[in-house]
């Protein structure tokens, strides 16, 4: 092993200096702010997780999991995502009252990379989580959160694409007739590999007119009237209901107004495997990977001991920054520069600016190595130095 220099840091870790990380702190609170007022309520969870419980039930795979042992020898893990720590939460501590809780959050995760390759394995993500709620109107909140809490940001190019887990199991079940040929044809979408998509229906035992219904299923892109043609495809009753749920889903949509940010995409899977029913992932420009996503998943809150249906999403903080890719703007600063005799004077003055909403920095000119670089900084320098004040600009 080589020795490590002293300002190396672990593989996909990121430092986040300070115009970025007032761009994300922007970011974050417009976001935030448009999640409390759809009456969602912000919780935090540890950022150490027992493995037999929230690590187990994450859906996100062992490998990438960063694991450490307590001195009692138990196995933690770095919260991996959100989604698990909240089920554990509300399933031990908030579903006591018959009704439904909405919940939301802005964390770091943690998911450990073999190669970095631009990928960070810490980042953070802002979401919500409707737990308790069994129907369709709370997956078309989720959405008309998302659109509105993005647009509140600034990001006007966007784009929803929505499908359905229950419908692609359903179909490709009634089809292939197990569930282990089942997830082989389900690896390729969630790859997105089309090309091997095919070239796998083509080996398969089947017949032509089976082959021909999987080969079509991956058209089953568009507006409303892709249901038509889902259903179309189907031979008996299975994905009918997945199917009606987004009908449902896209009149909720359209009274949000907001069906023109949606994209029907049946062919959309995900790799996190508690995902039961409708799904979905956001797109935006600069960015060739999904900034954000979600979906219904009812079965993860039975590992906490509650059998609750619940929904959500969450938005990568990082992709969406790089979606808006607009400049950042310093926010004005004044600047008061002051000699040892005048510090006191200099105090006043700043806590009175402060006080009239002013951002002030305190400079003892001693510390300055170029007086003059201080012009680039500061919208407004005050010197204080000397028995007389020299004035400002």
């Amino acid at each position: 092993m080589s020795r490590l220099f002293m300002f190396e840091k672990p593989l996909g870790m990121r430092d986040t200096l300070p115009n970025l990380y007032m761009m994300k702190e922007e970011v974050r609170v417009t976001m935030a702010n448009e999640m409390k007022r759809w009456g969602y309520q912000f919780i935090e969870t540890p950022t150490l997780e027992y493995y037999e419980t929230v690590g187990t039930a994450s859906a996100i795979l062992d490998t990438q999991l960063f694991k450490l042992l307590d001195h009692e020898g138990h196995t933690l893990v770095l919260r991996p995502d959100m989604t698990a720590p909240i089920a554990r939460v509300a399933a031990s501590k908030l579903l006591k009252e018959k009704l439904p809780q909405r919940l939301a959050y802005s964390a770091n995760v943690f998911r450990a990379q073999q190669r970095e390759g631009g990928r960070p394995a810490e980042f953070e993500q802002i979401g919500v989580e409707c737990i308790g709620d069994p129907t369709v109107s709370a997956d078309g909140e989720c959405l008309g959160l998302i659109s509105f809490a993005l647009m509140k940001t600034g990001l006007e190019q966007f784009q929803i694409s929505v499908g359905h887990i229950a419908f692609v199991r359903s179909f490709f079940q009634e089809i292939l007739g197990t569930d282990e040929r089942v997830e082989q044809l389900m690896r390729f979408l969630y790859e997105k590999n089309y090309v091997g998509y095919r070239v796998h229906v083509d080996q398969l035992s089947l017949s032509s007119i089976d082959k021909q219904r999987l080969k079509q299923f991956l058209k089953l892109r568009g507006g409303p009237e892709v249901i038509k043609e889902a259903e179309d495809l189907l031979e008996c009753n299975a994905g009918v209901e997945a199917l009606n749920e987004l009908k449902t889903l896209w009149g909720i949509i359209a009274d949000y107004q907001q069906d023109a940010l949606i994209k029907l995409d049946l062919t959309l899977v995900s790799h996190m495997s508690y995902y039961t029913g409708i799904v979905y992932e956001v797109y935006a420009g600069n960015v060739g990977f999904p900034i954000g996503s979600g979906g219904r998943y009812d079965l993860l809150l039975e590992k906490f001991g509650k059998a609750k249906s619940a929904t959500g999403f969450a938005i990568r903080l990082d992709h969406l920054l790089e979606s808006l890719d607009k400049p950042f703007e310093q926010p004005p600063l004044a600047c008061i520069v002051f000699s040892l005799e005048r510090r006191k004077e200099a105090f006043m003055l700043a806590e009175q600016q402060r006080l009239e909403g002013k951002k002030v920095v305190l400079q003892d000119i001693n510390g300055v190595e170029d007086i003059d670089a201080c012009s680039a900084l500061y919208e407004d320098i005050t010197y204080l130095v000397g028995k007389q004040k020299e004035g400002s600009r």
